[in-house]
């Protein structure tokens, strides 16, 4: 949309909250990955005590059990693998923030393709398993790809 008195695109806010949702998803993501390439390089068991003791976390804490259970079944190779898509996909989300703060077309695209083509394996996991989170993910996401296409659609009049 133009600006009548300027001729320049009017900036949307909700381009750029998804932006900035995409961005800080893709730094968190970037974190991950370094995360699992220092546990690569280290003693991933003693690195994790530390940080329980470091935060004053409960060792006997069910949740952080599970956690560490499920941790000790993972082996080096899937550790690399991990590694890799967390890296990819942290690249991915920071292409779309940064192209969607740059009003560029192809990244609203970009992020109806990514966003919506994860959506049937969230259908898939709440119905296997149902949470609240699970499902505030899949209306957020639904939601981000509704209101990219409405942009779209809304730009292009």
């Amino acid at each position: 949309m133009k600006d009548s008195k300027s001729g320049k695109k009017k900036k949307s806010r909700g381009l750029m909250v998804i932006a900035v949702f995409k961005f800080i998803e893709g730094l968190g993501l970037l974190a991950l990955g370094f995360g699992v390439r220092h546990a690569l390089n280290g003693n991933w068991e003693k690195e994790v005590a530390h940080w329980i003791e470091l935060l004053r976390m409960d060792p006997h804490n069910r949740y952080l059990l599970w956690l560490m259970e499920k941790l000790s079944n993972v082996d080096e190779q899937k550790l690399r693998q991990l590694s890799v898509g967390t890296f990819f996909y942290a690249g991915l989300r920071l292409l779309e923030a940064t192209g969607l703060a740059l009003r560029q077309r192809w990244a609203e695209y970009l992020t109806i393709v990514t966003t919506g083509a994860l959506m049937p394996l969230e259908v898939y996991e709440i119905f296997k398993h149902l949470t609240w989170a699970r499902v505030v993910v899949l209306v957020v996401n639904a939601a981000v790809v509704w209101y990219l296409a409405w942009e779209l659609r809304r730009s292009r009049d």
